[in-house]
C-alpha cells in the first residue's frame, strides 16, 4: 500500500482526485481503487512544547531561569489534532511506501518529516520515503509531479534547516521576550514585550524611520533652469548643475542652499549664447515585469488594491485551493522552460474566467517567450501564476477577483513586446556653467498597453524633480552646435523628510532589507538572502506588530507607538537591527548546501543568546519612556498557545 501524506487536505483531496476511482472517503484519509491511501496534515500538527513542560517552575517568569534551553527537545500534538495524527499512525504501520507531500519549501519539508520523526518511524523505513513537489492543484501538474517521485532523504539539509531555524527562534523569542518583560514590569510596565529576531528588526525600521522624520528640519534649497532655443527654434529647458566650487553653499546631496548663488548663475546666463558640449542618442527597451513572488504581489496589491499582506496572502490562499492559481508562498518570480508549453491553456482560461483580460489575450503574442522562463532560476517551486482552471469569476468574492486579475495580467504580460524607447541628454555650456536636459519618447509601448490608467498607457516618463529636466521632445543637436538662453527660472523648493512607511513600502523594506545596512559584509549576505523574514511570514509578523500594539495606522501610514519606540530604545542595538537575520540566513543557507551544521549553528547561537541576556540584566536598559499601565495586557503571560497556528503563522511569537 502507498500512503502519500500531504500538507493540508485540500492538497490531499487534489492528489486523490487524479488517481484512480472509484474512491472510499474514511475520517482523515481518502482511499484509492488501486490501493492508494491519501491522508493529510492540517498544517502543522506538532509544536515545540512550552517552557513549563520541561520544568514547571517555568511557568513563572524570572530572570533566574534565564536561559531556558532544553536538554531535549520536546514536541507536542496542537489542540484538536490528535484524531488526525492517530489516522496517520495507524496508516503507516501498514504502508509499503510512503510519500512526503508537503509544501515544496523549507517549512513544508520539516512539517510533513517531523511527523514521520514523532510517530517514531524507524531509520530504515525513512531512508525509503518519496518525495511529492507540487505547485499547482490542477490535474495536469499534479499527474506530471506523481510521475516525478525524488528521493526524500536528498531534503535532509532543507528540513535540519528549518528545524534549526525554528528552535532558534523559539529560543531567542522566549528568553529575550521573558527577560525584557520580567525587566518592563519592575519598571512599572506591565505589558508583554515580545522580542523576536525578524518581528524586532522590523519595528526598529519603524521607528527609525519615525525619528529621522521627527528629527527632521526642513531646509529650502534653489534649482535653476535655463530656457534655451536651437537655431531651428525648438526650445527646451536644461537644468544647473552646480560646480565644485559651489560645494559651500551646497548640501552634502548636492542642493543649492543659498538663493544669492542661485540668482547669480540665473542672471549671468539669460540673454547669452551656450554651446552644446555632449549630445547622447541612446535607444532603450523595459521587459515586462516578472510573473510574481508573494513579496512583489503583496506590494503591488497594497499599492493598487489597498490591501495589507495578511489578507493578500489569505486570499491568494483561496485562490490557490480553488485552483485558480499556483502556490502563493513562492520566493520565485520565475518559470520552468517546459512550462511554456502550457501557456496556450493558461492564456485561453485567463480570457474565458476574466473579461477585462479578454482583449488582451486576444492581442498577445502566444508564440513569445519573455525571459520569466529560465530554469537556472527555478527552485522548489515557481513564481505565482494563474492555472489553466476555467471559472465563473462571478461566483468569487470582489477581491478573490481583484487579485486574480492582477496575476493574470503579470502573466499575460509575458506574451507582449518589449517596451520600446529613444533617451536623449544634452549637455550645454552657458557661461561655464553645465545645463542639462533630458528626453524620453516611447517607439513602440508594447506590454505597458497592459498597465493603463484611465484609458491612457503607463507612462514612462520621469517624474518629481527629474521630471522637470525633462522635455517631451528635444532638437536633434550635436556636440559643438549653438544655442541661445532666451530665459532663466529658479524654482524655491524645501527639503522633504522620509515618507513614513505604508504597507507595500514596509514590505518593500523587508525584502530589501540591505538598503538599510551599512556594514558591506551584512549588505552582501541579506542581498543574497530573502531579506528580513520569509515569504510566509512576513504578513503574520507585521501583523504581530500591530495585535502586540508596537505599530499603529494612521490612514495608510504606519507608524510606531510609544511602547514600540521604548522597547527599541531599551534593547541592544543588535537586536533591534537586521545583521543577526543576515548571519542566521547565511548559516542556515550553509546547512541546505551541505557546507555547515546543526550543531554549529546553534552552538553558535548559544553564545549569542547568553551574551544578549547578560546585556539585558546588566546592561542598564532604559524602560524609563514605557508606559507605565498597559491594562490590556496586564498579567498575560507569554504563551504560544495564545497565537493562531496555521503554517504561515507558527513563528509569528518567536521571529
Amino acid at each position: 500500500m502507498r500512503l502519500i501524506i500531504a500538507e493540508k487536505p485540500s492538497l490531499g483531496r487534489a492528489i486523490a482526485d487524479v488517481l484512480p476511482k472509484p474512491h472510499k472517503k474514511h475520517e482523515g484519509y481518502i482511499e484509492t481503487a488501486q490501493g492508494d491511501y491519501v491522508t493529510w496534515c492540517v498544517g502543522h500538527l506538532l509544536e515545540q512544547a512550552e517552557p513549563d513542560q520541561y520544568d514547571p517552575a517555568f511557568k513563572q517568569w524570572k530572570l533566574e531561569h534565564l536561559p531556558i534551553v532544553p536538554d531535549q527537545w520536546q514536541l507536542k500534538p496542537r489542540k484538536g489534532v490528535s484524531k488526525q495524527l492517530a489516522v496517520i499512525r495507524k496508516l503507516l504501520k501498514t504502508a509499503d511506501t510512503i510519500v512526503h507531500a508537503g509544501d515544496p519549501d523549507r517549512e513544508g519539508q520539516l512539517l510533513v518529516d517531523e511527523v514521520l520523526d514523532y510517530l517514531k518511524l524507524s531509520a530504515a523505513r525513512k531512508k525509503q520515503v518519496r518525495r511529492l513537489l507540487i505547485n499547482d492543484l490542477n490535474g495536469a501538474a499534479v499527474r506530471k509531479a506523481l510521475q516525478r517521485l525524488q528521493d526524500n532523504s536528498s531534503f535532509v539539509p532543507l528540513s535540519v534547516s528549518a528545524l534549526a531555524r525554528s528552535r532558534a527562534d523559539w529560543l531567542y523569542g522566549i528568553n529575550l521576550t521573558r527577560a525584557y518583560t520580567v525587566l518592563g514590569r519592575k519598571s512599572g510596565h506591565n505589558g508583554l514585550l515580545s522580542v523576536g529576531r525578524v518581528q524586532t528588526p522590523v519595528l526598529g525600521l519603524v521607528v527609525q524611520r519615525d525619528e529621522e522624520r521627527d528629527n527632521f528640519v526642513p531646509k529650502p534649497f534653489y534649482d535653476v533652469f535655463a530656457r534655451l532655443e536651437a537655431n531651428d527654434s525648438t526650445r527646451f529647458l536644461a537644468k544647473w548643475q552646480p560646480s565644485e566650487a559651489c560645494q559651500p553653499w551646497m548640501d552634502e546631496e548636492g542642493r543649492v542652499l543659498d538663493r544669492r548663488l542661485a540668482e547669480n548663475v540665473a542672471g549671468r546666463i539669460k540673454g547669452k549664447p551656450g554651446e552644446v558640449s555632449k549630445a547622447r542618442n541612446k535607444k532603450g527597451k523595459e521587459s515586462p515585469p516578472l510573473p510574481y513572488s508573494l513579496s512583489s504581489l503583496q506590494i503591488d496589491a497594497a499599492k493598487q488594491l489597498k490591501m495589507n499582506a495578511k489578507e493578500t496572502l489569505d486570499v491568494c490562499q483561496k485562490l490557490y485551493e480553488k485552483k485558480l492559481v499556483t502556490y502563493p508562498r513562492s520566493d520565485c518570480r520565475y518559470l520552468p522552460v517546459e512550462h511554456w508549453q502550457e501557456s496556450p491553456e493558461v492564456l485561453a482560461a485567463i480570457r474565458s474566467n476574466d473579461e477585462s483580460l479578454a482583449k488582451a489575450v486576444d492581442e498577445a503574442l502566444p508564440d513569445r517567450k519573455s525571459k520569466a522562463w529560465n530554469d537556472k532560476k527555478v527552485g522548489a517551486h515557481h513564481a505565482i501564476i494563474p492555472t489553466a482552471r476555467r471559472t465563473d469569476l462571478f461566483k468569487l468574492d470582489a477581491r478573490q477577483r481583484q487579485l486574480y486579475s492582477l496575476i493574470a495580467r503579470q502573466y499575460v504580460a509575458q506574451f507582449y513586446d518589449d517596451h520600446h524607447f529613444t533617451s536623449r541628454r544634452l549637455e550645454v555650456l552657458i557661461e561655464g556653467g553645465l545645463f542639462v536636459a533630458k528626453s524620453r519618447q516611447s517607439i513602440q509601448e508594447g506590454w505597458k498597453v497592459l498597465f493603463a490608467r484611465k484609458g491612457k498607457p503607463q507612462s514612462s516618463e520621469p517624474s518629481g524633480d527629474e521630471k522637470e529636466a525633462s522635455n517631451a521632445f528635444l532638437p536633434d543637436l550635436n556636440q559643438g552646435d549653438s544655442v541661445q538662453c532666451i530665459d532663466s527660472d529658479i524654482k524655491d523648493k524645501i527639503t522633504q523628510p522620509p515618507k513614513a512607511f505604508t504597507d507595500a513600502t514596509l514590505l518593500s523594506a523587508m525584502t530589501g532589507i540591505a538598503r538599510f545596512v551599512k556594514d558591506p559584509d551584512i549588505r552582501k549576505i541579506l542581498k543574497e538572502t530573502d531579506g528580513l523574514g520569509t515569504e510566509a511570514t512576513r504578513a503574520g509578523i507585521i501583523e504581530l506588530l500591530f495585535t502586540r500594539q508596537f505599530l499603529t495606522r494612521q490612514g495608510k501610514e504606519i507608524h510606531a507607538t510609544v511602547t514600540g519606540k521604548a522597547l527599541i530604545r531599551a534593547l541592544p542595538d543588535a537586536v533591534g537591527q537586521p545583521d543577526m537575520t543576515a548571519q542566521w540566513e547565511a548559516a542556515l543557507n550553509d546547512i541546505v548546501e551541505r557546507k555547515g551544521s546543526y550543531a554549529g549553528f546553534m552552538g553558535n547561537l548559544d553564545g549569542q543568546l547568553r551574551y544578549l541576556l547578560q546585556q539585558a540584566v546588566n546592561g542598564g536598559a532604559d524602560f524609563s519612556q514605557l508606559p507605565q499601565s498597559d491594562q490590556n495586557t496586564r498579567g498575560k503571560p507569554f504563551r504560544r498557545k495564545n497565537v493562531t497556528r496555521r503554517k504561515s503563522d507558527r513563528r509569528k511569537q518567536t521571529d
